[in-house]
């Protein structure tokens, strides 16, 4: 069931970048991001209304609140980097990014997190990870590919401290500090970065698309699903299982509504799910302890 949820997140991350692209159109990227954040938090803050559950029950380390800012920029991140390197170099360098961090989370059970050694044996599956990977890198542009890199990075560094979040208070209150630190954020950014937005905000009236205002619940719901798949799953294979889900949606929504097919990104994402899969039943033959349960 795990993988599974792994999978759909990654659909919705799909959604959410369609939300969050005509978002940043109309608005543009700085205030898009406030936008974004708003929506998550309000959706959050219902969500606990709901569920008579208070987000000031439990307190953790201070560490531990800063998801939503590491979120932030992460998305700073690759606004910056979509300006000089293709989709698909970028989706690569995400990739390689958070396969490293998720290696090295699950080789030495970083910030807490589960130990999940790498075996010799897998390597098969990891060279056809990085095929896929060089496949879709096809602009090399030092300070970009850097950036992109770092990006993945903040990914799991993000997801992973809202994970540890959770296991203090719940999911649902791990997902709404998200938003409030990420809204805080996401602010500051606005203030200080996107003051030529601020100059035309006046100027500007919502969208015929609400589509384009559903980025933040989107957004809520892959929070709410990696706060509840990262202790289950490897930091490794929750990325992949995210990444394949994101990849073919996205090649499935391009065709059917831009009429548009990226080869590289199928041919990328094919090697990266062949290399999930070849990993897996090797997991399932000799570690079948390490798999989920349900």
């Amino acid at each position: 069931m795990f993988y599974f949820l792994s999978l759909f997140a990654g659909l919705l991350i799909t959604a959410l970048i369609a939300s969050n692209g005509g978002l940043s159109a109309h608005y543009g990227i700085y205030t898009a991001s406030v936008i974004i954040h708003i929506v998550g938090l309000i959706a959050m803050t219902i969500v606990l209304l709901i569920r008579r559950e208070s987000p000031f029950a439990h307190t953790a380390a201070w560490i531990l609140y800063i998801g939503g800012g590491i979120g932030v920029l992460t998305t700073l991140f690759n606004n910056f980097a979509f300006g000089f390197i293709t989709v698909s170099a970028l989706l690569a360098l995400n990739l390689l990014g958070q396969s490293v961090t998720g290696l090295l989370v699950d080789q030495f059970g970083l910030m807490g997190m589960v130990k999940h050694p790498f075996h010799v044996r897998k390597l098969a599956g990891l060279a056809l990870v990085v095929a896929g990977i060089i496949v879709m890198i096809d602009t090399f542009i030092l300070i970009p590919v850097l950036i992109s890199f770092a990006a993945g990075i903040c990914i799991v560094l993000s997801r992973t401290i809202n994970a540890k979040l959770s296991e203090k208070s719940s999911v649902y209150v791990s997902t709404f500090y998200n938003y409030v630190v990420g809204l805080s954020l996401s602010l500051v950014a606005l203030l200080i970065l996107g003051q030529g937005e601020l100059g035309t905000l006046s100027q500007l009236s919502l969208s015929l698309d609400p589509l384009i205002y559903l980025g933040g619940l989107f957004g809520a719901a892959v929070v709410l699903i990696s706060n509840i798949t990262v202790m289950k799953v490897s930091a490794f294979y929750l990325t992949l299982l995210m990444f394949v889900g994101q990849i073919f949606s996205a090649i499935i929504f391009d065709m059917a509504i831009s009429q548009t097919f990226e080869p590289l990104l199928l041919a990328g994402g094919a090697l990266v799910a062949l290399g999930l899969i070849v990993d897996l039943l090797i997991d399932r033959k000799y570690r079948p302890q390490d798999l989920p349960t349900n």
